[in-house]
């Protein structure tokens, strides 16, 4: 058995900590690797950044205090699996010193570079700027979840770099079954609400929509356009893993409204993904992989503008036949290239090889 250390961001409240790192466990425990896992914080850090309650100074302290017991522990292991980087607003040197001769494998599954490297403070782009680069550099090897991403690994001087995107667990996705006839056309967002802003993107094609239509946005804590009271009936549901399925399949089409921007572009799709596994047509922003992902016209609508937005919406509203079949398409694709079921095999491979 391979023995690895992942040094996760968050525990399972934290998507890309659940979905990149997590999720995988029980099936690379299978395939020969034993993963202890050590969060830098846990669920009730992100429940308290969800609410905007501000975080103790002695809280991060001890969180960070666990973290650097965990890295000089980490000899004990084979290869540590480290999301993005261990700690946060340190400079790369002291990760490096800190985790010794153990190779790691640097994952990424956003543009996280450019929070250091397009600060505001000048200060900060000095001294960690360029932070992201030089662990990537010094890794055994870097996981991109996109092509984007990827790029930036190899022109930081990664040694080795391959690309594995965000993935959904199948098993928690049923084939999905038609729609109750007679509801009304509901459009869905899933996120979080650092995300929600995005939904401004969009807010004129969701008012065309009228009465006749709904919009259900879940994880998005209230958060919704300005200017849709009285033109569309908004519905607000909580976020739980283990109603996610069952909050989707209220869904008749998935939107993922984004912004053109440095950060977006490095960003995975995953609501894409999790709107076609549920077998659900998508309109998305033509930015970054969702461009990969949306065969447009097959499985789902790229929308540049709010005239594009608008045709998508009111398109997949007035034909259930259309929608039945994009989000076929949807599900096939998901099926063939980004759940858990197909990618496991390649991962397990990486990490084993990158621990050699």
């Amino acid at each position: 058995m391979t023995a690895v250390l992942l040094l996760n961001r968050y525990d399972r409240l934290g998507a890309s900590s659940r979905l990149r790192f997590l999720d995988f466990l029980p099936a690379l425990e299978r395939a020969g690797l034993t993963v202890t896992a050590a969060p830098l914080f846990d669920d009730s850090y992100l429940r308290d950044l969800y609410a905007g309650r501000r975080q103790s100074p002695a809280r991060l302290a001890a969180a960070y205090a666990r973290r650097v017991g965990r890295m000089l522990g980490a000899r004990r292991f084979d290869l540590v699996w480290l999301e993005k980087e261990a700690l946060p607003w340190l400079p790369a040197g002291i990760e490096r010193a800190l985790l010794g001769r153990v190779p790691y494998v640097m994952d990424l599954d956003d543009a996280w570079f450019h929070r250091y490297g397009r600060h505001r403070a000048a200060p900060v782009r000095a001294v960690l700027g360029r932070k992201l680069e030089s662990l990537a550099r010094h890794a055994r090897l870097v996981v991109a979840g996109n092509a984007h991403l990827a790029d930036w690994a190899r022109a930081s001087g990664a040694r080795s770099v391959v690309e594995i995107p965000t993935v959904i667990d199948l098993d928690r996705y049923p084939p999905p079954v038609p729609a109750a006839e007679g509801r009304p056309f509901t459009v869905g967002w899933m996120g979080s609400p650092s995300s929600a802003p995005y939904l401004n993107q969009a807010a004129e094609a969701l008012a065309a929509l009228g009465g006749d239509a709904r919009l259900l946005l879940v994880g998005a804590h209230g958060a919704e356009p300005p200017g849709l009271a009285g033109r569309i009936a908004v519905q607000h549901e909580p976020w739980s893993e283990e109603r996610e399925t069952a909050l989707l399949a209220r869904f008749d089409a998935g939107i993922m409204p984004l912004a053109d921007g440095p950060w977006e572009r490095g960003k995975c799709g995953y609501k894409l993904i999790q709107y076609m596994a549920a077998g659900l047509p998508v309109v998305a922003s033509p930015v970054g992989v969702n461009t990969v992902l949306v065969r447009d016209g097959e499985n789902g609508f790229l929308a540049a503008d709010p005239a594009q937005w608008t045709a998508a919406l009111t398109r997949l509203a007035a034909d259930p036949a259309l929608r039945a079949r994009m989000g076929a398409a949807g599900r096939r694709l998901v099926e063939e290239r980004y759940s858990l079921q197909a990618v496991v095999p390649r991962l397990a491979e990486t990490l084993i090889g990158a621990a050699r």
